[in-house]
């Protein structure tokens, strides 16, 4: 902490030092608990895939006819997918592009944003890719659940036709039950995870490795040939079948959005020595089975296990399912978390779950419309099949977002050649797009459903943005400068009362409006008087030391800065702890008042956002979470000032 610090101003204390943000790095080792936890959690929905993707890929609706070299082919590109999309750009290259240890979208956005000026053109080209990419992954959020535990139940159906009608309704039972859990947190669940899901790719491995036995000439779909003399034969259909093949690599995004959680090592150590392993045995266990049993094609992961294993399969496959549902809702909220903080979202009610692990965290608007969303798509497109098309266009977005933003971080922080950073992004973007068009070709199949949810949500989380954007400008333009106001409120002081005063401002050097109006009407000054400041940096989290930076302008008179990373949610309580902690100025909250400005904005004619987007910014900044709830202050002394604010 630095006290009465001369240089303190807005502008000087935009991001943090250098220094603070190496000291941030997570130092995560590559335990084998780590690795056992990742598994449980990373790779749920990886994982889960072999239940529904091949049986996509030979689907009736894309007209392959089925033969020898077209079961080579589709495995052949699965295989390359996995090693290219997976291996060789997420776990290799991607996952060093982190913010201090922390993965993600958002997280990757914050770090690339720092390569680019405050208000230029790259900086806007940075926050869309990453606001798109964020609005995706709530696609992702929806669908996954639905077609993940859908694919699960659908294996009922192997047992006897009889159960067809029972699907929906107990995927529907089931989703509900996950979603109903949420407010309790996952902290004793969450220890189940890993051993279940080693359970599962164990149980997947051994599936595949028995098919594969009895036909191991499948493992020469490892040459790529065969995927190249595919496309090349069947063109436009094995361009449609390539949209599907995609299937086989939802989730890779989320070894990259929990890298924070369990460090680098852990996750790769995960992939290339049980996960990867363990799916490409499973994927080329179906199709040695497709050779031998071309009709399995109709569900060929639960045809792969005698009849009498299929119901028990069943039961795991749903257990599978419900965690890697739970990874991704998991992730929404603390997406939703970081877009708060990054102010890309109004503040929101949101709960710890855990008193242990700071990430648990449940919020109940994200929670219910998520159930509420998850249950619409279930019984709109009814079958994981239809599910298919939605689900390809919602990941390879947010992908391709991902390797852009990637770009940016080789070539400006890491100080790539133009030339390097152009062969490596090229190649894979070369991929993602390719996989994109795929799916493109499925929007009105389904894939319409992502587009319209990531565009209404991108809409929301700009409007947002650029609103606040204006509300910081107007109060510099129309602002009165602290300090100066102050030294001259001195010179002939008004009455000063008992007690303290916490004014919270949205800028360190202009007057707070709550200020302004609690000296117009009740013209006193209380005996201690601070201004806090709480702004958020462009990393996951900050120590507790470097927490607070304060400025005493004399006559008891304090201006207060709090800083906090992405991943934290501030606490008023913390606050004021720190406070007294470093400086040994001390606080008696009964004799502590905080004082909050509550805006109403009132659109008008002046430039700024289209009239009807300032409305909306307007409904969404009145129906926000209350400013003393989101930073935990206490109703019983608080004060809240009003003012009207014209954008």
């Amino acid at each position: 902490m630095s006290v009465s610090n001369p240089e303190f101003s807005e502008s000087s204390l935009l991001r943090p030092v250098e220094i603070s943000r190496q000291e941030q790095v997570h130092k995560k080792g590559a335990s084998l608990s780590l690795m056992l936890a990742a598994i449980g959690v990373v790779f749920g929905d990886i994982g889960t895939s072999p239940l529904y993707a091949l049986k996509e890929c030979f689907s009736p609706d894309h007209g392959i006819p089925f033969s020898t070299d077209a079961v080579y082919g589709v495995i052949s590109m699965v295989f390359w997918a996995f090693s290219i999309v997976v291996s060789l750009k997420y776990v290799l290259f991607v996952m060093r592009a982190n913010n201090h240890g922390e993965g993600g979208i958002l997280a990757l956005m914050a770090l690339a944003l720092r390569t680019a000026p405050n208000g230029s053109k790259r900086a806007l080209l940075i926050i869309m890719a990453g606001v798109f990419g964020a609005c995706m992954f709530y696609g992702d959020a929806i669908i996954t659940p639905a077609i993940s535990v859908l694919s699960a139940v659908e294996g009922m159906e192997v047992i006897s036709s009889d159960f067809t009608r029972f699907v929906i309704p107990v995927t529907i039972f089931i989703l509900a039950i996950l979603f109903f859990i949420q407010k309790r947190g996952t902290a004793v669940v969450g220890n189940l995870f890993g051993p279940v899901m080693l359970v599962w790719f164990a149980v997947i491995g051994l599936m595949g490795l028995n098919q594969v036995a009895q036909h191991p000439a499948i493992f020469a779909a490892v040459n790529p040939l065969y995927a190249i003399q595919f496309l090349d034969q069947h063109a436009l259909q094995g361009f449609i079948v390539l949209g599907a093949v995609f299937l086989v690599l939802t989730g890779a995004e989320a070894l990259y959005a929990d890298m924070g959680h369990f460090g680098v090592k852990p996750i790769r150590m995960g992939w290339f020595f049980i996960v990867m392993p363990c799916l490409i045995l499973n994927y080329f266990g179906q199709g040695a089975m497709f050779l031998n049993n071309p009709e399995t094609i109709a569900n060929p992961f639960f045809l792969m296990v005698p009849e009498a294993f299929v119901f028990p399969l069943v039961i795991l496959a749903t257990v599978a399912t419900v965690i890697a549902s739970q990874a991704v809702i998991s992730g929404a909220f603390s997406m939703t978390s970081q877009a708060i903080l990054l102010g890309f979202l109004p503040r929101m009610k949101i709960r710890h779950t855990s008193d242990r692990e700071i990430g648990q965290i449940y919020m109940p608007l994200v929670n219910w419309t998520l159930l509420v969303l998850v249950v619409a798509v279930v019984l709109a497109f009814k079958k994981s099949e239809n599910l298919a098309a939605a689900y390809g266009i919602a990941v390879t977005t947010t992908m391709i977002a991902t390797t852009f933003l990637a770009a940016i971080v080789m070539r400006v922080v890491w100080k790539w050649s133009a030339v390097l950073v152009s062969i490596v992004i090229g190649a894979f973007l070369i991929v993602d797009f390719a996989f994109l068009a795929a799916n493109l070709l499925k929007i009105m199949e389904g894939g319409w459903f992502p587009l319209l949810l990531g565009a209404v949500c991108f809409l929301f989380l700009m409007t947002w943005y650029q609103g606040r954007h204006l509300l910081r400008q107007r109060a510099v333009d129309e602002g009165i400068e602290l300090k100066g106001f102050i030294d001259a409120l001195m010179i002939n002081p008004p009455h000063r009362v008992e007690g303290t005063a916490i004014f919270l401002t949205a800028h360190v050097d202009y007057l707070p409006v709550s200020f302004l109006h609690n000296l117009k009407h009740n013209h006193v000054l209380h005996e201690r008087v601070f201004f806090l400041k709480v702004s958020i940096w462009d990393v996951p989290y900050v120590k507790e030391e470097e927490r607070i930076t304060l400025r005493d302008l004399g006559n008891n008179i304090f201006i207060v800065r709090a800083v906090y990373g992405f991943n934290e949610t501030p606490d008023m309580g913390n606050i004021i702890e720190l406070i007294e902690k470093s400086s040994g100025l001390k606080f008696n909250l009964m004799e502590t008042s905080f004082f909050l400005s509550r805006d109403t904005i009132v659109s008008t004619e002046i430039p700024g956002m289209a009239l009807w987007r300032e409305r909306l910014f307007s409904w969404m900044y009145q129906n926000a979470a209350r400013q003393s709830d989101f930073f935990r202050i206490p109703a019983n002394r608080l004060v809240e000032l009003g003012a009207k604010v014209e954008i």
